[in-house]
């Protein structure tokens, strides 16, 4: 378990640093910078500023000031937000949409699993019939849709839920039921049909020959096997969902980090753009490593080691 742990920290630190010099490039290659925009400066203005933010360096000594900061947890200053550093937006944005992403998990898990796992119970009945059409409306519609469907009828029609803003609990809800919509169809697919292939197994039809109830066959030994690929996609989903959607956080004015994530591309603000994507790079290869752990604690049959 060590070697296992010590190896996918140095995959993870390769993967950062592809991530980051991937981001670097592509950012530069894009025509324009970060003062392009706008009000033309003068040439004296410029230069001074360039200078200042060392952006007319060669390439290769950005990127390795770039470097050098990111490995002592420093993303730089922000081009676009005066007076504010990169750390600063994130430790001002991440709350909220960490907030909103784990009630969206919590959420998605709490009634996709069970979903999933009823409708493979009640297969070829009307009931699968119904999850199954509940799951493809899921994946199909849009989440702006279903945020701006639940704002107009639930919050400005019936007045059940804030209009807007994330100043107490009861204003994540109607977030969190737009942003969870695809995960949640999602899961509950992939359990139905992982869940299903389990069911077929000999080790299932052995269970079943010896007595045991449908109810004790599919706790004791279907769940297990079958949860293994629904664990696969969850690090993935729980990443995204925690990093925010500009959309829905634009729809309900709340001020998380989709919002300066997609306006750092816009205003071409490097350093927002590189911090905010190695931070969503680390959660994400995080919360991986984390799935791959969590392997032997559902099937103890898994090894990490060779």
């Amino acid at each position: 378990m060590f070697f296992y742990i010590l190896k996918r920290l140095g995959l993870m630190a390769v993967t950062l640093f592809m991530v980051l010099l991937l981001t670097f490039l592509l950012m530069h290659a894009i025509p324009g910078g970060p003062y392009s925009a706008g009000k033309r400066l003068p040439p004296a203005v410029m230069e001074a500023i360039e200078a200042k933010y060392h952006l007319n360096d060669p390439l290769a000594a950005q990127f390795f000031d770039f470097l050098k900061r990111i490995v002592r947890l420093d993303f730089g200053p922000s081009f676009k937000y005066e007076g504010m550093s990169v750390n600063e937006l994130i430790a001002k944005g991440f709350p909220v949409s960490a907030t909103l992403g784990v009630f969206s998990m919590l959420f998605v898990l709490a009634v996709g699993i069970p979903l999933g796992v009823f409708a493979a119970v009640k297969k070829g009945k009307w009931q699968d019939a119904g999850v199954t059409f509940l799951t493809t409306l899921g994946v199909t519609i849009p989440s702006f849709v279903t945020a701006t469907v639940l704002l107009y009828f639930l919050a400005f029609k019936l007045g059940w839920f804030p209009i807007f803003g994330a100043d107490s609990l009861k204003g994540y809800i109607l977030p969190m039921l737009a942003l969870s919509g695809y995960s949640l169809a999602y899961i509950t697919r992939l359990t139905r049909s992982s869940l299903l292939d389990v069911l077929r197994s000999d080790y299932i039809r052995s269970a079943r020959v010896k007595g045991l109830s449908e109810g004790k066959v599919i706790a004791r030994h279907g769940m297990r096997n079958a949860l293994i690929p629904v664990v696969t996609v969850v690090g993935p989903l729980f990443a995204g969902l925690l990093m925010g959607s500009f959309v829905v956080e634009r729809i309900f004015a709340m001020p998380g980090m989709g919002r300066f994530f997609v306006q750092s591309i816009t205003n071409r603000d490097y350093t927002a753009i590189v911090g905010f994507t190695i931070f969503y790079a680390a959660v994400l290869v995080t919360l991986v490593f984390v799935v791959d752990i969590l392997y032997c604690v559902i099937d103890p049959r898994i090894k990490l080691e060779r």
